[in-house]
């Protein structure tokens, strides 16, 4: 998840780098009370606190708590103020289940709450992909995913060759390096140049 939100920063220039990474950081913090896993195993049990208040409200409360313990001094002449910073990465933390149908107590009102939802909702989309394809095998289809609400079909496998990073030429679909070595090269002669009409690609229509 944080390769993805640090990949998409690079792309969407204007967001809050750090405010992004701290997003991902604390956005589900609460689910250590929660879910409370066991220091042996893999069962999730139940705790009263995470049952009463749910993991959203429990990582406002966290990190209201961190807030408080944190030191002071010169924080007058931070830029953006700090009280502006918290409010920022509790707003990540409320609104980033996206709706409220979904159990966010708000919606996303920032670029970077926007961003951190859905990069949240892809990581979490891949994985039940990758868990149903590990269950029932690569090549076969799975059974019906509840929360995608649907039966996952086998993948496309990667391409080989042209995308695969060695020294091999790229080549188009359908055709292969002998035609394109016998192919006429120039901006005169290149397919769909200006000196040329746009030849009808009906050959690609299914």
């Amino acid at each position: 998840m944080m390769e993805a939100a640090l990949a998409l920063c690079s792309v969407y220039h204007e967001t809050n780098r750090d405010l992004i990474v701290a997003g991902v950081l604390f956005h589900d913090c609460g689910k250590l009370w929660e879910t409370c896993p066991p220091e042996e195993g893999f069962g999730i049990e139940t705790e009263m606190r995470g049952e009463l208040l749910g993991h959203i409200s429990i990582g406002i409360e966290l990190v209201n708590s961190l807030w408080r313990d944190l030191p002071r001094e010169e924080w007058e002449h931070l830029a953006p103020p700090s009280e502006d910073v918290r409010l920022h990465i509790l707003h990540l933390i409320a609104s980033h289940h996206g709706q409220l149908e979904f159990g966010a107590p708000v919606l996303p009102k920032t670029p970077e709450a926007a961003l951190l939802h859905f990069i949240d909702n892809i990581d979490a989309r891949m994985e039940m992909f990758l868990s149903a394809y590990a269950a029932a095998g690569r090549n076969a289809p799975g059974e019906r995913v509840r929360p995608l609400g649907i039966t996952p079909y086998p993948p496309l496998a990667p391409f080989s060759g042209e995308f695969g990073g060695d020294d091999t030429p790229s080549v188009p679909l359908g055709k292969s390096t002998e035609t394109l070595d016998q192919s006429p090269s120039g901006p005169e002669t290149a397919p769909n140049s200006p000196s040329e009409p746009p030849r009808a690609q009906t050959d690609l229509l299914l």
